[in-house]
């Protein structure tokens, strides 16, 4: 095993490459090409697999892997980019393409992702935060998002043997699981993730681009909409009106037995099963309900993209390196080793045998990002979405509310 390769050790995780450009530099003797990758995105055997492969195909190239962690990434990430030669391939958060791609230095992939890597079939939650005017400067790599995973027993004990293929079936279905004595639903009143896909869901954003300016939509009548929903399911359960899905986490709550479904992604399963092993064999999944059905829920997809510095030192082997990680067979083995989501709709099916994982691939096919604003992340930080929907929950006028967080929103994003 070629641990070698590894700039700092790598955690196990816990879930949640194009060639031809003739960048190469000079000839002949050894190109190391330098790529970061965030902290527990790939098991260490993975690792070791792909870069033990790789070397063994690409004579002359030796990977360098260094290790990052997410907090405080984004100025390491600036700082690298915007130096005289910083890694030559970088792991960034979907989301957060646009803030890079706005300094400018990132290598434009349009044709190598159009050419080579088949983008008509990337799944679009990472597809377009990695568009930026046009031009592709994130190539997807794996994706995440949240599906309903749900008490078998306390199902049948409600009479309730499949679970529910619209959003209106979905209410009944959570009304009568509380009936029954258990709680129907834990939805915290900040999940502003799951709010996002009912507002998508209903033909809403969270902001919309103007003529170049980004301004804040959730006072749009569709968006409301999304809200209403939200409210109507959050009410059927027991969950805080003021705090998130952290607080208290919300895998706690459900590993206690009584509760009949949560709204996660299915790295949440691990906890579950570790705060409470009874449960093991009695989980079930199912993706969010739509509006229609026979169609999912549109889903917030969280996940990664690869980019390449401008500065890049060796470009033209950088670009080798994302195509096979993007391409089918290391997608295949990321997906079954790590969980996720493959990077192609197509794909999906390699994670058949894996139950959440396949369900949460079935949704991904609707999955969207926040907002391509450089400036999203920023709202984040202060996140007024989420203060919002606890306004509205309590009951405050959902139309005044919607009106004040989107104007924080439009602030936020001009600045």
């Amino acid at each position: 095993m070629k641990n070698r390769h590894l700039a700092c050790p790598l955690a196990a995780a816990t879930a949640l490459a194009l060639a031809g450009c003739g960048m190469l530099p000079g000839g002949g003797g050894t190109k190391t090409v330098n790529v970061w990758l965030m902290r527990n995105s790939v098991s260490e055997d993975f690792l070791n697999r792909f870069t033990e492969a790789y070397e063994e195909e690409h004579d002359g190239v030796e990977l360098k892997v260094t290790i990052q962690d997410w907090t405080g990434i984004g100025k390491k990430v600036t700082e690298a980019i915007s130096g005289p030669g910083g890694p030559d391939v970088i792991e960034v958060g979907n989301t957060q393409v646009a803030q890079y791609a706005d300094t400018e230095r990132l290598f434009d992939l349009t044709l190598e992702s159009v050419r080579d890597l088949g983008s008509e079939d990337w799944l679009p939650g990472l597809a377009e935060p990695g568009s930026i005017g046009g031009a592709q400067y994130g190539i997807p790599w794996y994706a995440a998002n949240r599906i309903v995973i749900y008490n078998k027993d306390l199902f049948a004990d409600a009479g309730i043997d499949k679970p529910p293929a619209t959003r209106e079936q979905w209410l009944t279905d959570t009304e009568k699981l509380n009936s029954k004595g258990s709680q129907g639903i834990y939805l915290a009143g900040q999940d502003w993730y799951t709010l996002a896909g009912f507002v998508w869901d209903e033909g809403g954003e969270l902001a919309v681009d103007k003529g170049g300016d980004w301004v804040g939509a959730l006072d749009t009548p569709a968006a409301r909409r999304g809200m209403a929903y939200y409210k109507e399911l959050q009410s059927l359960g027991s969950g805080p009106k003021d705090a998130d899905e952290q607080n208290p986490p919300q895998t706690d709550v459900f590993a206690k037995g009584d509760v009949a479904q949560l709204i996660a992604a299915p790295s949440a399963v691990a906890a579950i099963v570790q705060a409470n092993p009874a449960l093991k064999d009695k989980l079930g999944y199912f993706p969010i309900p739509g509006a229609e059905e026979g169609r999912p829920c549109a889903v917030f997809t969280g996940g990664s993209d690869l980019i390449i510095p401008e500065n890049a030192p060796q470009r033209g082997a950088a670009l080798d390196v994302v195509k096979a990680l993007a391409g089918e067979k290391w997608q295949t083995d990321l997906a079954r080793t790590m969980g996720y989501v493959p990077n192609k709709k197509s794909l999906a099916t390699v994670v058949a045998g894996q139950e959440a994982t396949a369900v949460m691939a079935r949704a991904a096919a609707r999955g969207r990002a926040t907002p391509n604003s450089p400036q999203w992340a920023d709202v984040e930080a202060d996140n007024p979405i989420k203060p919002y929907m606890t306004a509205v929950l309590q009951g405050e006028d959902p139309l005044k509310a919607a009106q004040t967080a989107s104007a924080e929103i439009t602030d936020t994003l001009a600045e």
